[in-house]
């Protein structure tokens, strides 16, 4: 089909789509012939899973069209909670928040979407998609159970989310023709079967028969023995290892028949901070695909455009599954994935194999038909060159007076002080009573843990390595400061352990004696404004942990507009970049694999304004404080541990 046909195609696509009389439009499952049929007829679907809140919001268009054009006809997105309710009863639906935005734009392309609202997502988002102030209005180990409180904000959640969603839906003349109820439940230690039901009612009451309710569970027994629910079409996920005929097994004993699906389909995988970045093999992928083809299944690839963890969105995983504190390790900014779209969104080899796949299989009921020709060539990136930061304010400098501090007796964790991201710094007075060196050991470490006395760093804890005591020295009958700084790295978003409160948890014992009273100040670090204020100082070293800043206009000797481009960190040793009062995320090179942020055209300013970067660091800055935007990533470098 030649590229004007295929426009025609689509035009007339999307006006049946839109123009349908919606009581005719019907999205089922034929049990006996196993099959899904879309207004009575057979229907299969290639889905790409892609998370607008991963995006910036002008990018989401061409991130949708490029996976229209690799020959797949649906979406996939999770519904991230936190992001659209950040404070109860607050909401937000603008910006990157617009769901209903990003759902038309799908729409408009003539491709359907599959929508999973959670309300827990995982995601490998911080507190798997949840908002943090959950932890302060719901009991202990409520979380994903029939406890009343939390399915109270459930339902207040969704009936502001599921009522923009019924217009949406595809018997209501949209292009919803799947809803998610719960997430891999299967996975989680409560198995509460009241709440299970009770979540599928409250969907039902706004879902009908508009669309189709599904779960997805992982490719074991276990997980099949919780997760399904009864009258929800029960799907599974896996990756190119396990046997497909095996995994679609599961769904099959279940209910007794249906089209098989895998709605989570690995093309690439999760990466952490301090280990490599994981690679799937494409050929590998290809062959799973002919597989599942071969099956008549369908299927979505987790993910097919990972995107960018902005922020302080990205989460963390425990390698200990009896222990919260022990083999905690954070998962990066970036969210590449080693998904066939890179994390800027170019293409790759991975990209055309999958493509090339689809065209191959040349199935009546898969639409669309392939897109025409699209450039393998990359979107040209900026290599806007070196600039150089001036220190501006140490943390330990008068820049507490634009937050309250906190007194207690004990130390509180960041939600008892209604903090959700960044940094909190204890602080209380030592007085030596004891031979040097003294043991100083604190309860729980919720994540890291830089120890100062009197502004000099004498040690940190790491609560992957889980040291939780350091030897001090202090000065006999002097009073010296002991400082604490926390940094929150990100809420655990997956297993036993996701009501991960941050912080310092417990006490803090000298030789054994519990420590305070307790000041603390916290840096949610929200917004960085407020340095245009401070004068940078010149020829003055700033303690680390300490604000840095340039202004920068870029060079006007690119022929196009501005371009995206990396922001590389290396000489400096961990902390968050600002780039225009834009979180870019956490840095942590002296760590690795990730190197570069990335850094939408969107967050730039074109010439002749002028662009602002500010660095909080937090250990040790390069000498000439200098910083590069390259045109290339490196998200997979040497690993420190």
């Amino acid at each position: 089909m030649h590229w004007m046909g295929v426009c025609c195609f689509w035009t007339l696509f999307v006006f049946i789509m839109s123009d349908t009389p919606t009581n005719n439009r019907t999205f089922i499952v034929d049990y006996e012939k196993n099959e899904f049929l879309k207004d009575g007829e057979v229907f299969r679907y290639v889905s790409g899973d892609l998370h607008y809140f991963r995006i910036p919001k002008p990018y989401w268009k061409d991130r949708i069209q490029k996976i229209k054009a690799a020959g797949l006809n649906a979406i996939t997105t999770y519904v991230e909670w936190s992001l659209h309710e950040p404070f109860p009863g607050t909401y937000n639906f603008e910006g990157m928040a617009d769901l209903e935005y990003f759902i038309k734009l799908i729409q408009d392309e003539g491709m359907y979407l599959l929508l999973r609202p959670g309300p827990y997502i995982c995601a490998e988002r911080d507190f798997g998609g949840f908002p943090y102030w959950l932890l302060n209005v719901t009991p202990k180990g409520s979380l994903r159970t029939n406890d009343s409180s939390y399915k109270k904000y459930v339902s207040q959640w969704f009936s502001v989310l599921m009522q923009k969603m019924q217009s949406h839906l595809y018997g209501n003349g949209g292009n919803i023709i799947m809803v998610q109820v719960e997430n891999e439940y299967g996975s989680f230690y409560a198995c509460d079967s009241d709440y299970k039901l009770w979540l599928r009612d409250l969907l039902k009451d706004y879902v009908g028969d508009k669309a189709l309710l599904y779960t997805i569970d992982i490719c074991n027994q276990r997980n099949f023995d919780c997760g399904p629910i009864p009258e929800v079409y029960a799907t599974v996920d896996f990756g190119i290892s396990p046997n497909a005929t095996k995994c679609f097994e599961f769904m099959k004993n279940f209910q007794k028949g249906g089209p098989p699906v895998n709605s989570e389909f690995y093309p690439g995988w999760l990466a952490h901070w301090q280990e490599p970045h994981p690679k799937v093999n494409s050929a590998d992928i290809v062959r799973q695909m002919k597989s599942m083809l071969s099956l008549n299944a369908s299927f979505s690839f987790y993910m097919f455009h990972g995107g960018t963890n902005f922020g302080f969105t990205s989460g963390a995983n425990t390698l200990d599954d009896s222990d919260a504190n022990v083999g905690y390790i954070s998962q990066l900014t970036s969210y590449d994935y080693d998904a066939p779209l890179t994390e800027a969104g170019d293409l790759t080899e991975k990209y055309f194999m999958i493509k090339q796949t689809l065209e191959n299989a040349k199935h009546p009921s898969l639409v669309p038909e392939h897109n025409g020709d699209i450039s393998p060539i990359p979107m040209l990136k900026g290599a806007y060159g070196t600039f150089y930061l001036q220190p501006v304010v140490s943390i330990f400098e008068k820049i507490t007076h634009r937050i309250k501090p906190v007194i207690s007796v004990k130390p509180l964790t960041f939600e008892d002080m209604d903090i959700n991201t960044g940094f909190v710094m204890y602080e209380t007075i030592l007085l030596n009573k004891f031979h040097n060196p003294v043991n100083l050991t604190v309860s729980s470490i919720r994540d890291r843990a830089i120890i100062y006395l009197d502004q000099v760093q004498v040690g940190t804890m790491n609560r992957l390595k889980g040291n939780t005591t350091i030897f001090l020295n202090l000065k006999k009958l002097l009073a010296q400061k002991l400082s604490i700084l926390i940094e929150n790295q990100g809420r655990i978003n997956y297993g036993d352990f996701i009501e991960d409160r941050k912080g310092i948890l417990g006490h803090v014992l000298l030789n054994n004696e519990k420590l305070g009273p307790w000041k603390m100040i916290a840096h949610p670090l929200n917004e960085t404004s407020w340095l245009s204020s401070i004068k940078p100082v010149e020829n003055v070293q700033v303690p680390a942990p300490a604000f840095y800043r340039t202004e920068f206009t870029l060079p006007d000797n690119y022929n196009t507009s501005v371009l995206d481009t990396y922001l590389d960190t290396s000489g400096w040793t961990k902390g968050v970049a600002f780039l225009n009062d834009i979180n870019l995320g956490r840095y942590w090179p002296l760590a690795g694999p990730q190197y570069t942020l990335y850094v939408p055209a969107t967050f730039l300013k074109p010439p002749p304004a002028v662009n602002t970067l500010v660095m909080f660091e937090l250990e040790s800055a390069p000498q000439d404080l200098s910083i590069k935007f390259v045109d290339k990533p490196n998200i997979n470098g040497t690993i420190n541990t």
